[in-house]
């Protein structure tokens, strides 16, 4: 079998022997160069599987080198050495396309791993563009562009942060980029960090020893840790508390964290990858998120495009959802009628994919499992909802009420909101009735009140009474 070879750039004699002498030992084959000039001429005679550069060279800078791979050989991953502490080149470097980069003074095992995970990439990235095809659903120009983009980050080991609205599907992207990545075979560990109290923050990022506080009563390993040699997403990392911004940029500066009550540092070897949907420049301009903190977790910054920015793949996406929800219950997908697609396309879904999700899992309960249609969506009612053709929005007729009708309709409002309460207690006590007369058979019960078994057990969660 053919052994796998590594460029090696750098104009001192000693590193180049040094990483010769260290990759040779892991069964690779070796080729080195001292210029610029040197290792173009060897990219072009024989294509390695991996290349190794340092930032500065004789006739050049290894940032050149970076791009002139990314252009010619993208199939090829390039990593950086650069000088100890210089955050500006590591980040220039990764950002130009660089699988990952690594400070001198060299430390080899970490030299072994960044190898080992780098060869781990496949040349042929067919099978990363089929997986995120389909996991990422949509022919629109902006789902087209997120996956190429998807593809190209899996490949990378640079620090990723994701912004879209609520519901936009940023973990679905976090997680196909792991999932095509080299470090697919570690754990994906997603925290939100919005739910987690600002007094256990540290304790659940980088863990605790037994006694280092009231109730530590033994050894907790962090997220960090349960990431070890896979990923580690921050959801909402804008709510992070500034103390806590402070510890997390020395945690990823240092690529060590110290556990809660512990004396030393431990290593750590996650890939980090953070979301939220507040806009995090706006968050540093007003003080609540450290600047310093955004240019570390800010490298390359991936767009989730909102439902109404993607309607063309709303259809597709309907009826991918569908199967999926069908698939989960052990049912047939029922057929989305014309009447229901247009209303879906007419609505603006504030709540994204997710809100379409949960909206077809309740048309699918209440429907007759065949077919569903219009009359079977639930709206939300903090959104305009779909107006039938020819039917005129009475909100637009004047541009602003009067006081006295402005409070006739809260009173309304308030009086709809008892309406419904006073329906669905009318509700319950019918179907309570209804299952007693039948000893809680359900599909007795479904029968005598003449609706679907699926719609009986959508009620049945609705009103609490599951149990």
């Amino acid at each position: 079998m053919t052994r796998q070879s590594v460029l090696i750039v750098d104009d001192e004699p000693d590193i180049r022997e040094l990483l010769d002498i260290t990759l040779s030992r892991m069964g690779l084959k070796t080729v080195t160069a001292a210029t610029l000039t040197e290792a173009r001429d060897s990219l072009a005679k024989t294509p390695p599987n991996l290349c190794l550069t340092d930032m500065r060279l004789p006739d050049g800078n290894g940032i050149s080198l970076v791009e002139y791979i990314q252009q010619d050989f993208p199939h090829i991953p390039v990593a950086m050495i650069t000088a100890h502490g210089s955050v500006e080149a590591a980040i220039s470097a990764l950002k130009a396309g660089a699988f990952d980069f690594i400070s001198k003074p060299i430390e080899l095992d970490r030299l072994r791993k960044l190898v080992s995970s780098a060869l781990q990439l496949e040349g042929d990235t067919r099978k990363a563009d089929d997986a995120v095809d389909q996991d990422l659903i949509g022919s629109g120009l902006a789902i087209q562009q997120l996956r190429r983009q998807i593809t190209k980050l899996a490949r990378s080991q640079a620090p990723v942060h994701i912004h879209g609205e609520s519901g936009s599907g940023k973990e679905v992207v976090a997680r196909l980029i792991h999932n095509n990545g080299p470090r697919a075979s570690g754990a994906f560990v997603a925290v939100n960090c919005g739910a987690i109290p600002p007094e256990l923050m540290e304790s659940e990022l980088f863990g605790h020893t037994k006694g280092s506080f009231t109730g530590a009563n033994q050894d907790k390993l962090g997220l960090f840790q349960a990431a070890a040699g896979g990923t580690l997403f921050l959801d909402e990392v804008a709510d992070l508390p500034l103390a806590m911004q402070v510890k997390l940029l020395r945690a990823i500066q240092e690529k060590a964290i110290r556990p809660v009550g512990a004396n030393e540092e431990q290593a750590t070897d996650v890939r980090l990858l953070s979301a939220t949907h507040k806009d995090l420049a706006v968050e540093v301009e007003a003080g609540r998120f450290r600047n310093d903190l955004f240019y570390r977790i800010n490298v390359i910054d991936v767009k989730v495009p909102s439902l109404r920015e993607r309607l063309e793949d709303l259809p597709e996406l309907a009826e991918a959802l569908l199967r999926r929800i069908a698939d989960d219950e052990g049912s047939h997908k029922p057929k989305l009628e014309k009447s229901a697609v247009a209303a879906l396309c007419a609505y603006s879904f504030p709540g994204n994919v997710r809100e379409l999700e949960n909206m077809l899992e309740r048309a699918l309960a209440l429907s007759d499992g065949a077919t569903i249609t219009a009359d079977d969506l639930q709206f939300s009612n903090s959104a305009p909802r779909p107006q039938p053709a020819g039917k005129v929005d009475a909100g637009n007729l004047a541009p602003a009420r009067s006081a006295a009708n402005s409070s006739a309709g809260l009173d309304f409002e308030a009086a709809y909101g008892n309406l419904e309460g006073y329906l669905e207690s009318i509700e319950k006590e019918i179907i309570g009735k209804a299952l007693e007369e039948t000893r809680w058979n359900r599909t007795a019960t479904a029968k005598l009140l003449g609706i679907s078994f699926r719609s009986l057990r959508y009620r049945l969660k609705k009103l609490g009474l599951e149990d």
